[in-house]
Order: C-alpha cells, then sequence, then structure tokens
C-alpha cells in the first residue's frame, strides 16, 4: 500500500466516504423536496420538544455549520415546516420552531432512513466496524 494509495485516496477526484454519505442522505431526502441542511434544521428543532430556537442557536448546532441558515429556515417556511416569531422581549431576536406538518415530515422520513441504516451497516459485521473506527481514529490523532 505505500504512499501512492495515500496519495490516490486523498485525491480530490477520488469520492470520499463524506461525500458518498451525503449523496446517499440527499437521495432519500430529494423525493421529499428536502435537503440535508433543511433536514438538520428540522431535526434541531424537533429535539428542542417544542420549544422555539434563534438563528444563532440552530446555527450552533448544525452538523456543517454555514452561515445560510437564515435562507435556509426562510424555504422551511415556504414550505409551511416551521413557523418564526418575532421575540417580544427583544425585537431584534427572531424564533423559530417546528410546525405539525415538520414534525409529519420527519415521522413520514423515519423509515426511510432506517431502512437505509440497516441496509448500509450490514455490509460490515461488528469487527471489521470497529476496526475501521479505530483506523479512522489514528488518521485523525
Amino acid at each position: 500500500m505505500g504512499i501512492t494509495y495515500f496519495y490516490r485516496v486523498m485525491d480530490a477526484e477520488t469520492p470520499t466516504l463524506e461525500s458518498r454519505l451525503k449523496g446517499r442522505m440527499n437521495g432519500m431526502l430529494k423525493p421529499f423536496g428536502l435537503t440535508e441542511p433543511q433536514y438538520n434544521v428540522l431535526r434541531i428543532l424537533r429535539g428542542q420538544g417544542g420549544a422555539a430556537m434563534n438563528l444563532y442557536e440552530i446555527g450552533d448546532r448544525m452538523v456543517y455549520p454555514t452561515s445560510n441558515v437564515s435562507r435556509i429556515v426562510d424555504k422551511l417556511l415556504l414550505k409551511a415546516y416551521v413557523v418564526r416569531v418575532a421575540c417580544e422581549a427583544n425585537r431584534r431576536r427572531v424564533d423559530i420552531s417546528i410546525t405539525k406538518s415538520g414534525l409529519d415530515l420527519l415521522d413520514e422520513l423515519q423509515p426511510v432512513f432506517d431502512a437505509n441504516f440497516e441496509a448500509f451497516v450490514t455490509r460490515l459485521s461488528a469487527d471489521e466496524a470497529s476496526r475501521m473506527s479505530s483506523s479512522l481514529e489514528q488518521l485523525w490523532d
């Protein structure tokens, strides 16, 4: 395996694990009219148990932080998956919360994600997954 193999794996032209996983996720979300960041925002808001969050708080919890949280929320507003309410205590603050239709969409998506996850994880044995995880951790240390 030498250095040539390492450079081939790290080559920008070679699809990375991250890009393959994102592609798989986007393939699952596309029929529902969602992008990965929109899905991420909905899951963050669902985790609040009905409590609202501001744009900064949402952005801080995103898997892939982005400065486009406002644009992502705007698109979810158009689809009626979230609501935006001006904070009475601070007029510059806007609170975002998930709607019933946003929660229903996440419920509809869950079996799709569960089935894809099962198909994905059954490709490796527990021992293989453990070895792969250890190898990846060595790269990051």
